[in-house]
């Protein structure tokens, strides 16, 4: 009975992103051209946003993106991450960049946020690892502002090799690593979502449905709450 709470109380999916797996995963993720394209979408996904709204972005990992989000110098910029590593990893990253992000440690399916707090939420690449994602879109929907919108962003189960290579190559690993990615690749789109698994878990979301546009390796959720 211990072991079965234990696991009911985790919330994500195979192993910790703690200690040396996280720090080898943030320098992964800064390498090639993966900094220039988060300030594209920092700058893509908040177009028509007012100034001054809150974003709260759901798995920052090592922050990266919300870094490029609080350079823009309009918004208020928080972040949710179940990992401890990734949170002092973030946090320092932003130091270092000079920016002002509000990083915290917590689990998606219970936020420690009051509801109405974010007028955008999002979450890249982290949303099939979640253990409990009806309660997470739930957690969503309720620390979103009436109007607002969540962005989840991440693989799509249909995503082919050549579209995983496609993916690696642009980020210049050496051989090494560019091979241990894919492989992780490979192996999360085993628990990544079709549309059609995507769209039913929409439905059945306080949002009660989503738009879905798949792109490469890629599937672009927008979750209205009306």
């Amino acid at each position: 009975m211990q072991i079965a709470d234990k696991r009911q109380k985790k919330g994500y999916k195979g192993m910790a992103m703690e200690g040396g797996i996280a720090r080898w995963y943030a320098k992964i993720r800064s390498s090639g051209n993966q900094i220039e394209e988060w300030r594209k979408q920092a700058a893509r996904l908040t177009d028509g946003l007012p100034n001054g709204a809150s974003i709260l972005e759901v798995a920052p990992g090592p922050g990266y993106f919300a870094i490029e989000l609080a350079r823009l110098g309009r918004f208020h910029v928080t972040a949710l991450d179940i990992s401890h590593t990734f949170v002092e990893i973030a946090r320092e990253n932003a130091r270092q960049a000079g920016v002002d992000v509000d990083f915290r440690q917590g689990d998606a399916s219970h936020m420690p946020f009051a509801g109405e707090s974010f007028d955008l939420i999002i979450c890249q690449a982290a949303f099939k690892n979640f253990s409990r994602p009806l309660e997470a879109i739930n957690e969503m929907y309720r620390v979103l502002r009436t109007g607002g919108t969540a962005i989840i962003q991440d693989m799509w189960k249909e995503a082919s090799d050549a579209a995983i290579r496609a993916e690696v190559d642009p980020m210049r690993l050496n051989p090494l690593n560019a091979f241990m990615t894919r492989q992780a690749l490979k192996g999360l789109r085993r628990r990544a979502y079709t549309k059609q698994q995507f769209e039913q878990l929409a439905a059945a979301s306080a949002f009660g449905g989503c738009q879905i546009v798949t792109n490469g390796i890629g599937m672009e959720m927008r979750l209205k709450k009306q």
